[in-house]
């Protein structure tokens, strides 16, 4: 398989962690998001969205982080990166659906670079636009978690829940958006940085 990747894309940054859960070896391409290489006739042939995560397999190119963490788990589904119940199942999805559709997407920086080229707004201006939507994405996910007993979101091994959150939080600190409002949140993530998965997948340990 291979992983068309940037290293501070949080949508690669999930996919990167799934892979290594399931213990999957990748080629890694990068895609510079800084240089608009998404937009090169070459990428926009392989991935008509022109955007990253990209995952070669031997059937073919798939887009989308969440699509491709399907695939990886009906494919390769142990360790499984979803709940064994239905229920959890779907509260799983709740919680990465609420990173991936509710809040990444209102701060992905194609949006951001349009609220600038488009509409003239200026850098303080487009923060508190990302900050606005981080606090309201945020604080239904702590609601959605509090009172949890489990390290991860949904039991004793993390999930696609997870795997969603941890970038979120990582995107969210690096725009200095404070995250101390919310417990519940930050001491899931203390979990999933102790295992080697997502250590591995982090921007900061990307060649």
């Amino acid at each position: 398989m291979k992983l068309y990747d940037y290293y501070r894309s949080s949508a690669s940054y999930r996919v990167r962690i799934a892979l290594n859960l399931k213990g999957l070896t990748y080629e890694k391409c990068n895609i510079s998001l800084a240089d608009d290489e998404q937009n090169s006739a070459r990428y926009s042939a392989l991935n008509p969205s022109c955007q990253v995560p990209g995952l070669e397999t031997e059937l073919g190119l798939l887009g989308q982080s969440l699509a491709i963490m399907e695939y990886l788990e009906e494919v390769y589904p142990s360790p499984p990166i979803l709940p064994e119940s239905h229920w959890d199942k779907a509260k799983c999805r709740e919680v990465a659906l609420t990173v991936s559709c509710d809040i990444h997407p209102l701060n992905n920086l194609r949006v951001l670079n349009y609220l600038d080229s488009e509409f003239g707004v200026n850098q303080n201006e487009k923060m508190i636009w990302y900050h606005h939507w981080l606090n309201r994405g945020f604080h239904a996910l702590e609601g959605l978690l509090r009172g949890h007993s489990h390290p991860f979101c949904f039991g004793s091994t993390p999930t696609m829940a997870d795997i969603c959150l941890i970038p979120q939080l990582y995107n969210a600190r690096r725009f200095h958006f404070d995250v101390s409002p919310y417990p519940t949140l930050l001491a899931i993530e203390s979990h999933c940085q102790q295992l080697d998965a997502f250590v591995k997948a982090h921007p900061d340990n990307q060649k």
